[in-house]
């Protein structure tokens, strides 16, 4: 059993920029693709972002693209989410995922990953 652990939620301003972080313990981060993905009050869990194992590709869903990074630290075995000009609509609970199977350009395909995190909250509000 994959056990993830995401922080660095909080509150910030339209604008402003978080660092999430997707953390594991006894288990090796880096043979699994790790997505991201959040869910907006009201609406249905939406895959935003995915780093392939051992780093190899990143893909990023139309809303964050060019605004959020996924990036992987080996030495830590975490993976993070660097969210830069974040937007009232980017408020959501945020969730870190890991399957064995490799990434999809779809990142609808995240929501079908097999372990999940708990989830940390962004709020982007001013």
């Amino acid at each position: 059993q994959v056990h993830l652990v995401e922080s660095g939620g909080g509150l910030v301003r339209p604008g402003g920029s978080l660092k999430l972080s997707c953390a594991a313990s006894r288990f090796n981060l880096d043979v699994y693709a790790i997505g991201w993905l959040r869910q907006a009050p009201g609406k249905e869990r939406e895959g935003i972002s995915c780093i392939g194992g051992s780093g190899g590709i990143t893909n990023y869903a139309e809303a964050v693209k060019g605004r959020f990074t996924i990036s992987r630290d080996k030495a830590n075995n975490t993976v993070y989410l660097h969210m830069n000009n974040l937007k009232p609509e980017d408020t959501a609970i945020y969730y870190c995922a890991a399957d064995i199977a490799p990434c999809r350009p779809d990142t609808a395909t995240l929501l079908k990953f097999d372990y999940w995190g708990q989830g940390t909250r962004v709020t982007v509000s001013s």
